[in-house]
C-alpha cells in the first residue's frame, strides 16, 4: 500500500485545506484557481504550486501583484 498524497493549501479562502490522493498525480497543476460563488460577484483566487516534498505539495495564494500581471 502506497503512502497518500497531500495537498495543502496557503493563504485566502482556502487556507489550512488538506486534500489526500490516492498517490502521486503525474503532473501536479502549476496553477489551482478557486471560485467563489455568493450572492455578491464573483471572487477568482489563484494558487500557485510553490514546491512539492516527500509528503506532496504545497500551492500558496498568488500575491495581488503576481494576480494583476496574470490577468493582463
Amino acid at each position: 500500500m502506497s503512502d497518500a498524497y497531500l495537498v495543502r493549501y496557503v493563504g485566502g479562502p482556502l487556507d489550512g485545506r488538506v486534500d489526500t490522493l490516492p498517490g502521486l498525480p503525474d503532473e501536479p497543476r502549476e496553477t489551482v484557481t478557486h471560485v467563489h460563488l455568493h450572492g455578491g460577484p464573483k471572487i477568482v483566487h489563484h494558487y500557485d504550486l510553490h514546491y512539492a516534498l516527500e509528503y506532496g505539495c504545497e500551492y500558496r495564494l498568488r500575491e495581488a501583484e503576481e494576480r494583476d500581471l496574470a490577468q493582463d
